[in-house]
Parts: C-alpha cells; sequence; structure tokens
C-alpha cells in the first residue's frame, strides 16, 4: 500500500532551501570579491552570477517536468553529444590562459567539459543498471571486467579534457567513476586492485622524476609540475609557484576567528589573481573568519547528507546510481577546491560548487540538483518496504 501524495509533494524544499543558501552566500562572495575592479565596474560579475543563477533555477524547473528514468534512453546520444562537443574545442574552442576548454555558443562561453560530467553519470548508471541485470551474484572477475569496462567509458572523455589541458575535470570524471563502482558493490578485493594499481602509478611517477625526467615530462606537464612545486613548498617560489597559495593562506589566516568584515578584506581581493573563481573560499575566510567559514563547510555537509539520503531511499537502482554519482562530482570538487586554497591539496582550476563565478559550473550543478530532485520526488514509499 503506497501513501497518496502526488509526485510534486514529494519536492524536497529542504534541499533546495540548501541550495538557495549557496546563492546567497555566493552573491555575498563575488560582490567582495569583485567590486574593486576598475576593469569591469562594481556590480558586474554579481549581476552576471545572478543571471546564472535565474537560468539555473529555470532549468532545474525544467529538470522536474520529466520523469528521470527516461534520460537511460538518452544515455548513449548524450554520451556521444559530449564526446563529439570536447572534440569541436580541440579544433575550434577559444584559447585563455594556456587552456582550451571554451566554445563560444550565441555569444555566451560555454565549457563543455563542465556538461560532460553529468553525461558520464548518466551513462554509466545506465550501463551499471544493465550489467547488473544480466547475472544475480557477481564473482571477482565479473566484478573486475564491469570495473574496466566503466573504466572504458570514462577514459575517452577523460583524455580529451586533460589534453585541453584541465587536470582538475579529468580528475572529476576519475571521482565520479570510482563513486558509482563503489555504489555497484563490487568486491573489495577489487577496490583493493584499483587502490593498489594508483599507489603503484603514482611510485612510478615519483621514480622516473628522479631517474628519467625527460620520460616523467611525458606525463607531467610543465605547468602541472609547477603547481606540484608551488603545493609542496611555495615558499621556495614565492613570486611564482607559490605565489597563489601564499597569497590563500594569509588571507584566510588573516581572517582569524570573526573575520575583517564584510567587503573589509584586503588580502585576498587586492593580491590573489581570479578570486572569484577558483580562490573564492579565500574571500569567505578573510572577511567572515573561521566562523563564516565552518558555516559554509556545514552547509556542503548537510548537502551531501541529505544526498546520501535520498540515494539510500531510492528504490531504483538507475535512480541510487545517478545520485551516487552526483555525490561524487560535488563531494571531489568541495574538498579539492578548500584543500587547494589552504594548501592541503595541489592547485588545479576547479570552481567551488555553488559559489565560485561561473556559468557553465553553475549550470551544471544546477542540472544535477535537479536530477536529485527528480529522483527524490518519484521514490514511492510502502508501508510494508
Amino acid at each position: 500500500m503506497t501513501k497518496e501524495k502526488s509526485v510534486w509533494q514529494r519536492l524536497d524544499y529542504g534541499l533546495l532551501f540548501l541550495v538557495f543558501l549557496l546563492s546567497l552566500c555566493s552573491f555575498i562572495a563575488i560582490y567582495s570579491a569583485t567590486n574593486v575592479s576598475e576593469e569591469y565596474g562594481t556590480y558586474h560579475f554579481l549581476i552576471r552570477q545572478m543571471i546564472w543563477y535565474a537560468f539555473g533555477f529555470a532549468v532545474l524547473l525544467v529538470m522536474l517536468l520529466f520523469d528521470y528514468r527516461q534520460l537511460r534512453h538518452l544515455s548513449i546520444p548524450f554520451y556521444v553529444t559530449g564526446i563529439i562537443l570536447l572534440l569541436l574545442v580541440m579544433q575550434f574552442g577559444e584559447e585563455a590562459k594556456g587552456a582550451q576548454r571554451w566554445i563560444t555558443i550565441f555569444n555566451f562561453n560555454l565549457q563543455p567539459s563542465e556538461f560532460m560530467k553529468i553525461f558520464l553519470i548518466i551513462a554509466i548508471a545506465h550501463f551499471l543498471v544493465r550489467e547488473q541485470a544480466k547475472t544475480l551474484k557477481a564473482s571477482f572477475k565479473q566484478d573486475l571486467w564491469l570495473t574496466v569496462k566503466v573504466g572504458l567509458i570514462t577514459i575517452v572523455p577523460f583524455f580529451l579534457i586533460l589534453k585541453q589541458p584541465d587536470l582538475g575535470t579529468s580528475l572529476v570524471l576519475v571521482a565520479i567513476m570510482g563513486t558509482m563502482v563503489l555504489a555497484a558493490g563490487i568486491s573489495w578485493r577489487v577496490i583493493f586492485l584499483m587502490a593498489t594499481a594508483f599507489v603503484a602509478i603514482i611510485t612510478g611517477l615519483v621514480f622516473l622524476y628522479f631517474v628519467n625526467f625527460d620520460l616523467f615530462s611525458k606525463f607531467i606537464a610543465s605547468h602541472q609540475l609547477s603547481r606540484i612545486y608551488g603545493w609542496l613548498d611555495p615558499y621556495s617560489s614565492p613570486g611564482q609557484f607559490g605565489y597563489q597559495l601564499i597569497q590563500a593562506l594569509m588571507a584566510i589566516g588573516s581572517g582569524q576567528l570573526m573575520g575583517t568584515g564584510f567587503n573589509q578584506g584586503v588580502q585576498a581581493r587586492g593580491y590573489i589573481p581570479e578570486v572569484h573563481t577558483d580562490f573564492i573560499f579565500a574571500v569567505i575566510g578573510e572577511e567572515f573568519g573561521f566562523i563564516g567559514a565552518s558555516v559554509l563547510i556545514a552547509i556542503y555537509f548537510i548537502l551531501i547528507y541529505r544526498l546520501v539520503q535520498i540515494a539510500l531511499t531510492c528504490n531504483d537502482l538507475f535512480g541510487s546510481y545517478l545520485v551516487a554519482g552526483i555525490i561524487g562530482m560535488l563531494v571531489f570538487q568541495v574538498f579539492q577546491n578548500i584543500g587547494m586554497t589552504i594548501g592541503l591539496m595541489p592547485i588545479t582550476g576547479l570552481a567551488l560548487p555553488f559559489i565560485s563565478y561561473g556559468g557553465s559550473a553553475l549550470l551544471t550543478n544546477m542540472i544535477a540538483i535537479g536530477i536529485v530532485l527528480n529522483v527524490h520526488m518519484r521514490t514511492k514509499t510502502y508501508m510494508f518496504d
């Protein structure tokens, strides 16, 4: 016997409220970070972010109008479309700051690698459901083969994005794949094998660095190596590799417990390039201190906790896998962005979800939340479950 509730009555308003809180944090941080801009003016970036948020909420609403299960039939077209867009970026993309990641459509710069995250989640979710329907009890060999197949689905967009170059987004795809494979319940021996392979790759790269640097340079680009230098020992090159990290640490440190106050930050706004994108957390840490930064992190924790609840209560495998992939995507980006700002992780070009300025990244995250809300709305609860 089902509880008689319409689809719209099951809309998770709590999750929407969390996204609304993050949007307010984004507006406050972006305004504070960019209102001193002489080139663009006081409200340029704030207004554009508000427009992107309005568009994002509109797209989120559209995502709720259809049953998410229909995405299974579109998984292959979406995946192929994503690959084609990445190939178009390689040929006709706009180059900026040494990277070729954007294409211009109707005067808007879009980053196809952002949308590829969603396409990959849908494709892997469809594949996992189809493969697991073929067998009742998987063996180690079947789990291993399943992992290899999922890896093959991921490796094509991974290398196309890495070629741009965009290591950060490439690693997000790996995080998505890993999270969804774990959600599929693969054998612990496969997990151990994957962890061993990862450690072996890192060990091999370190070995090549000391023994054969020329060969090492074929795997790790010079700009990526400089970021590793800046992460491990930023003070050895404070004017080059370690500049951003040192300035970010000084900004967060100057915030102390309560922060310097809204729009009163000096360090983050004056010394960190493009602070409104990758290093927006430094603005929050400086102006709102440990308490403000902790509140933001707490909102993320509650958001992820709610996503986990939705994934666990969903009685449809496809829906659970979709939410699991979105959890992996968001958790990795939050951890990596905040981690690189405080020196725990190497610096990559990953935005802080829902906070950093940027249309493509924000739109991707809003689509992801729309999918999660869709899954929750169409998850039926039973008296005898």
